[in-house]
């Protein structure tokens, strides 16, 4: 399947130039991009790239100026769905190339049908080589044609035109059949009351779509004696939507039934037939109907209670839309892509057969999402998708799933996330579907967007089961930010509260659970190396509830071990460390950093912070006595550690160290800067050894080494640490560099 093999090296080009689109382009005095350089393109990557442009949604009167280069980027298939473009720039950027397909369904500005047509009709090239069509959604304006040369006949190649959903009557619908060569139309949808028109192109029509024809006057008797002389029919949806009434009294309904009675000499070429929303059928007729025409490869059914009839599964052959099993919804979700009527009712029984689900079911999961992507401001559609998607990617499912099929499917979540971000339920089956180890982890997609939304969700939200997940995603995707990404999440001072009122929520009711460690660890790191975000946890009187938080949760380490460790950035950065200057606070860090029953990890960034405190004599604000006591206890305290296994902080840098490393500095804080890089460089000496080296670390350890005045325990470890780096200078790598770009709070 595609989803399993890599992407190819044409998708991932194409990935680019949209990605880099502007950079690659001048502007025109109007404002319309113009390719830098461009080389002549064949004709099927000019349809990608602008395909793909258009799935990405960045198709706009800009960006589509690059097609006015029509000699290099010649266009064949133009689609433009949903795309914000005006009638001016589609004439100058698309209208000048030799079309064969133009899809304009539901795009947005101020262009029309008629618009599209004259503009298309006034190449000469488009008038003959132009055979298929879809204005879906648009409005017509019909009457602008009346008086120009450039009409829809002027169309002369037009085979298949698609009007869904359009201003279309019957006055007009005389004239689209008046076309030579029309053998695909579809007119569902619309406001045409009558099918008599559909005479005039008796002998070419091959397919047509009538879904929802709600204003049909005709009787019964007229409609059947109409369809009856199609021929050349080979495909008829007369389809409804049940969702909006019945058909009990309307008349196509009674033509429907005389349709299914009558033999294969009526309609004798018919090979496919779509009745789903309607009710008024019975099983007898339907089965009647299929024995009678073997040559019958698709039947509609859907949400008309009939779909389970014994006869459809003797035609092996036969493709059934309904909801008796997983393989009639997956045919309605493929075929009703543009229908919410059907997509609703398809993803509601998926979401029932799917609720116990535990095998991977890519396919299912695929259709479900490119249903999310058909209906984007849908909010029925995507409250019954995202149920589905989470119970198709629950459990270890995940793990069994394509990994480009998961990227497109968290990429469509968080869509759904902002565009329907007041809806309880809509956020919280993303957030279950989010809330997975394995997604997170492993799974690439924009983790920016994903922790800006969660993390505002969380203003809305407070059910403590969700906020845990919320919580607990918003902790693993920090981690995976880049510098710069954490440093705009930290600036943002309503994040900052957002995530304080968690703590303190969970810290007044004086619980231990994932929910507040998860939210303490956040803030961890997003104050790591960030000042901004530091001085805003200040400013938001963070300082304040986290000191009562090393009073009141003085026996449990996984706590403590967290806030210091967000005091210990707080304390690195020099014009905040008076803030950190009170009394009490430090003489309880002191007490920590004494108590050889506390956790190496409490000790560890309890003397952290009095290092970088009592390493600028000028700064200290407090009483002499008390800062000469803390250097005595770091001395005292840190000379006694012994090694550790386990690893408890990842450095993205090592610069706050550089001043702590002073030949002029106590010996207390020379000993824990010195032991702090010592403990990590033994622990990931190849992530390290580049970082030591190109930060200067190096210098300052070597002035150590060789300083006779230097303990000679600083001086052994400098040492240690100097021939280590040594021995791994060979396997500098700039990748294990980029390892560095994790936060410190790794370990959760």
């Amino acid at each position: 399947m595609e989803w399993e093999c890599p992407e190819t090296l044409c998708d991932l080009c194409l990935d680019q130039v949209c990605l880099n689109l502007e950079r690659l382009c001048s502007e025109r005095a109007d404002g319309s991009l113009l390719l830098s350089s461009a080389s002549v393109l064949p004709r099927e990557i000019a349809d990608q790239l602008l395909h793909k442009m258009s799935s990405e949604g960045i198709v706009n009167d800009k960006t589509i100026g690059i097609f006015r280069q029509h000699k290099e980027l010649r266009l064949s298939r133009a689609c433009l769905r949903r795309c914000l473009v005006s009638a001016e720039a589609f004439r100058l950027a698309v209208c000048p190339h030799r079309l064969r397909e133009v899809d304009a369904s539901w795009a947005r500005g101020d262009i029309s049908g008629a618009q599209i047509i004259s503009d298309l009709a006034s190449n000469p090239k488009c008038r003959s080589s132009l055979w298929k069509l879809s204005l879906n959604g648009l409005c017509l304006d019909w009457a602008a044609l009346a008086d120009s040369g450039n009409n829809l006949r002027s169309l002369k190649g037009l085979r298949m035109l698609s009007l869904a959903g359009t201003d279309l009557n019957d006055a007009v619908l005389e004239d689209v059949c008046s076309l030579p060569q029309l053998e695909s139309l579809d007119i569902s949808c619309t406001a045409v009351s009558k099918l008599t028109a559909l005479l005039r192109c008796k002998t070419t029509l091959r397919c047509l779509t009538a879904h929802c024809l709600r204003q049909l006057e005709s009787t019964a008797d007229a409609l059947f004696s109409v369809l009856v002389q199609l021929d050349a029919l080979r495909h008829l949806d007369l389809s409804d939507d049940h969702f909006i009434a019945q058909d009990g009294d309307r008349s196509d309904g009674d033509a429907v039934l005389y349709l299914l009675r009558v033999g294969p000499e009526v309609l004798p070429s018919l090979v496919s037939l779509d009745l789903s929303g309607r009710r008024r059928m019975n099983e007898a007729a339907v089965a009647a109907f299929v024995e009678a025409r073997k040559e019958l490869v698709f039947l509609g059914l859907l949400a008309t209670g009939i779909c389970a009839c014994p006869a459809l599964s003797a035609q092996k052959n036969l493709k059934v839309t309904g909801q008796a099993h997983e393989k009639q919804l997956c045919e309605a979700l493929r075929r009703y892509g543009d229908r919410v009527c059907f997509t609703r009712e398809a993803l509601y029984h998926l979401y029932i057969l799917t609720t116990d689900s535990q095998k991977p079911q890519t396919e299912i999961l695929e259709l479900v999402v490119k249903s999310m992507q058909s209906h984007p401001t849908s909010l029925l559609i995507h409250l019954l998708a995202t149920a589905c998607v989470f119970n198709l990617t629950a459990l270890d499912q995940a793990k069994a799933l394509p990994v480009g099929l998961l990227c497109y499917t968290v990429t469509q979540l968080l869509r759904s996330m902002k565009t329907f971000h007041q809806h309880t339920q809509v956020q919280k089956n993303c957030l279950l579907a989010l809330c997975s180890n394995y997604i997170l982890q492993n799974i690439s997609f924009d983790t920016y967007l994903a922790a800006t939304l969660v993390i505002n969700w969380l203003s809305s939200y407070k059910d403590p089961t969700l906020q845990r997940m919320a919580v607990a995603v918003i902790s693993i995707l920090v981690d995976k930010l880049s510098t710069a990404e954490v440093a705009k999440l930290g600036e943002d001072i309503y994040i900052m509260k957002q995530l304080l009122a968690i703590v303190q929520q969970r810290a007044m009711l004086g619980v231990v659970d994932s929910t507040l460690k998860f939210a303490l660890s956040v803030l961890w790191n997003l104050t790591d190396e960030m000042s901004v975000a530091a001085r805003n946890f200040i400013q938001c009187n963070g300082l304040e509830l986290y000191e009562e938080i090393l009073e009141s949760y003085y026996t449990e380490p996984s706590i403590q071990w967290k806030v210091l460790g967000l005091l210990n950035n707080i304390a690195e950065v020099e014009e905040l460390q008076r803030e950190l200057m009170v009394a009490d606070l430090l003489e309880h860090i002191v007490r920590l950093l004494q108590d050889t029953k506390v956790v190496m990890e409490v000790r560890y960034f309890a003397g952290g912070i009095l290092a970088h405190l009592t390493s600028r004599p000028e700064a200290w604000i407090l009483d002499e006595k008390l800062r000469s006591h803390i250097l005595e206890e770091l001395h005292v305290s840190i000379a006694a550690w012994t090694h550790l296994e386990n690893e408890i902080v990842v450095y993205r840098s090592l610069r706050p160290f550089c001043h702590l490393l002073g030949t002029c500095q106590p010996t207390g804080v020379q000993l824990w800067a010195v032991w702090a890089i010592h403990f990590v460089t033994t622990q990931d000496a190849l992530h390290y050894s580049w970082m030591l080296e190109q930060e200067g670390v190096t210098e300052h350890l070597k002035a150590l080494a060789s300083h006779p005045d230097s303990h000679t325990i600083i001086r052994g470890l400098s040492e240690s640490i100097l021939f280590l780096l040594e021995s791994h200078k060979g396997a500098e790598s700039h990748s294990s560099w980029q390892k560095g770009n994790q936060s410190r709070n790794c370990f959760c």
